[in-house]
């Protein structure tokens, strides 16, 4: 280095100036790692003004009011690094392919998925494609599937000299590089306010509060609770806090404006609390909420991995019918009134647990311990989530029929009010019928680094699991 820098500036490294160029190029050294030191602080989340519920990035934003939608598809994609982004990938590339027939209008199954939640790897996806629309099948396997993220946060971010001293500060930490690096490579500094504008589905990209384990979804409903404007907000840096796997990774920090834009909890989780009504999902819900709006007791917000509260990103649609009251409150308020079909495809590019310990006597490794606590409680939460979800569906489907038609005669006719299906299609690994292929993808690290061999073979999985499947059989036969 010191050659280099004597190299630049004219100097011979004779025994006579070598002494004084040392001292000097290190001074000059030292006061640049000093500045840096002073000024490195993670990228401050803006206050709103006033909390508005017409304002910003929601889902009734991004959609035609005039338009009538009698099809809604979500979709949820799991944590998992770059084998969950290849997979929902896979599943995405599908659903272009697929044509339908509806209101006598031939047109890409794709077209008509109306929100995607997106966890960790299942994230990049998620938002890429919030943000790109078809762009994301020309460029983003060469942005980012098939490129070696880890090593180049490695090699470009995390090894340069100058962001070392960045990381000596208190306020600044390996997260926020690593946004900056998805920022300017991944993303093309886009904001919300930039996924706002396509128009096009709703993205949720989920995190966890560190402290309170609490959910967190980048909408500005969430934002709302801390009275700050997602809308002006990076899409990196939100993907950057869901996969900020825990000791892996740094939180990444929020601040908390609470207090300050007239914000009013929703009337269904303010009579909960009221009421103190136990046990109560929208009374648990409410009081998961209570600490973010206090902003003297908790004045910051540390985001880590999504996958710690929710790894298939399942919870979203069901947190906000909890806070909205029942289904029908909720398809109203999102322009949903004339639905008939409610597909959910749920992405799951779940882990193996390794077994291999239980047939050695020496102790585990931390490495392990740490695998197995993750991969053991994600994998049995991820059975209660889907169980959960599975069991709500009935129950939401009288609420939406006795809405619709009340007041009239309950008639499940095509077209009639009381006409409303949901369809669960999981595509998930377990489905592989053959053992040894079945293990294969389930045991791919959950790394940001996959050959490109490795993400055609996810990619091809994904379409077939989602065609061989039954409930997406039953809908594209409903549909004809």
């Amino acid at each position: 280095m010191l050659n280099i820098y004597a190299a630049k500036h004219n100097l011979s490294l004779n025994r006579s100036i070598r002494p004084y160029s040392s001292i000097r190029f290190l001074a000059v050294l030292l006061l640049l790692m000093t500045g840096f030191i002073g000024c490195a602080h993670y990228p401050v989340n803006v206050p709103l003004v006033k909390a508005d519920p017409d304002y910003g990035y929601r889902g009734k934003n991004l959609r035609d009011p005039d338009k009538k939608g009698a099809l809604f598809v979500s979709m949820s994609f799991s944590g998992g690094g770059t084998r969950a982004a290849a997979f929902s990938y896979g599943v995405l590339e599908a659903l272009r392919d697929t044509e339908i027939t509806l209101d006598g209008r031939k047109t890409r199954l794709l077209d008509h998925v109306n929100a995607i939640a997106g966890v960790s790897g299942g994230s990049f996806t998620a938002a890429y494609y919030g943000l790109f629309g078809d762009r994301i099948f020309s460029d983003f396997e060469e942005k980012f599937l098939k490129k070696n993220i880890q090593g180049e946060l490695a090699l470009r971010v995390l090894a340069n000299p100058i962001n070392w001293a960045r990381l000596f500060s208190a306020y600044f930490d390996r997260s926020d590089l690593i946004a900056e690096y998805y920022d300017k490579n991944v993303f093309d500094g886009a904001t919300f306010g930039d996924m706002l504008k396509r128009k096009g589905p709703m993205v949720f990209i989920n995190a966890t509060d560190m402290v309170h384990g609490t959910r967190i979804a980048f909408t500005q409903d969430s934002f709302d609770m801390i009275c700050s404007d997602l809308t002006v907000f990076p899409v990196a840096r939100a993907c950057a806090a869901s996969s900020a796997v825990p000791i892996v990774f740094s939180p990444i920090t929020l601040r908390n404006y609470a207090g300050s834009c007239q914000y009013e909890m929703p009337e269904v989780l303010r009579k909960a609390v009221e009421a103190r009504s136990l046990p109560n999902r929208q009374f648990d819900l409410a009081n998961n909420i209570l600490p973010f709006l206090d902003a003297e007791k908790k004045p910051y917000l540390h985001l880590v991995d999504g996958g710690v509260s929710d790894n298939l990103g399942i919870r979203t649609m069901i947190e906000r019918i909890i806070m909205l009251g029942d289904a029908w409150n909720t398809v109203k308020a999102s322009n949903l009134a004339d639905i008939q079909k409610v597909v959910l495809i749920v992405v799951n590019a779940e882990t193996q647990i390794d077994t291999k310990w239980d047939r050695q006597e020496s102790i585990p490794p931390f490495a392990a311990m740490l695998d197995s606590y993750s991969s053991v409680s994600i994998s049995r939460y991820n059975v209660e989530t889907v169980a959960l979800l599975k069991e709500s569906l009935p129950r939401w489907a009288e609420e939406i029929r006795r809405g619709r038609c009340e007041g009239r005669e309950v008639s499940s006719e095509p077209g009639g009010c009381g006409d409303i299906q949901f369809y669960v299609i999981e595509v998930k690994f377990d489905a592989i019928k053959d053992a040894e292929e079945r293990s294969f993808f389930k045991l791919l690290p959950t790394s940001f680094k996959l050959t490109a061999d490795e993400v055609d073979k996810l990619r091809e999985a994904a379409r077939r699991l989602l065609m061989e499947s039954k409930d997406f059989k039953r809908l594209l036969g409903d549909l004809k």
